[in-house]
């Protein structure tokens, strides 16, 4: 694509015409795929990566340069999503193994009796949350949805949705102590009452 049509094209995207991104995905959808599958060795994450660039190209259309690349900008995004998604992988095999840690402890610390009271305690506590942090975290930790998904369906960004998932943990830690830290993430991995 010649730098002309190029910059039709993302002027096209710019003032919302469908039939631009209609083209931008028939032109780039195969060969960002095909790039993807070589940073994560799996065709379901490279499909759920160049998925979310295209998603995120068109909500955030208006702020694309016509000076530069379309190609460019959606290589660089299918990389720099790759890069979330490993970093969030990362952090989840993490919190999966102290889960696992934590819940042999936790086990053998507390019974059935002594688990239901504290479960009490903390869904006490987060309905005290504020209500917009209080959605959010129900949202994510009882109905399961991802951070995507619940800014979605709030309308919000996913920063904001981070932002209040956080706060929530925060003000948690802050109301049960240190003593209820283990149990956080034996209950969080569970469904809340």
């Amino acid at each position: 694509m010649d730098a002309e049509e190029n910059r039709r094209l993302i002027k096209k995207l710019i003032s919302g015409e469908e039939k631009a991104y209609i083209l931008l995905l028939q032109k780039y959808h195969q060969q960002l795929n095909a790039y993807a599958v070589t940073l994560t060795h799996d065709q379901s994450t490279a499909q759920d990566i160049v998925q979310n660039v295209f998603l995120k190209t068109w909500k955030s259309r208006k702020k694309l340069n016509p000076e530069f690349s379309i190609r460019n900008f959606l290589y660089k995004c299918v990389y720099n999503e790759f890069l979330n998604t490993y970093q969030k992988n990362k952090a989840v095999i993490l919190l999966n193994k102290k889960y696992i840690e934590y819940s042999h402890e936790v086990a053998v610390e507390f019974d059935d009796n002594m688990m239901s009271k504290m479960m009490d305690i903390v869904n006490r506590e987060i309905k005290k949350l504020p209500p917009k942090c209080q959605k959010v975290f129900v949202l994510s930790k009882k109905e399961g949805l991802s951070n995507s998904e619940i800014a979605d369906y709030l309308d919000v960004s996913i920063k904001t949705v981070e932002a209040q998932i956080t706060k929530a943990f925060r003000i948690l830690k802050n109301e049960l102590g240190d003593k209820y830290e283990t149990i956080l993430l034996i209950i969080f991995n569970k469904k809340l009452v």
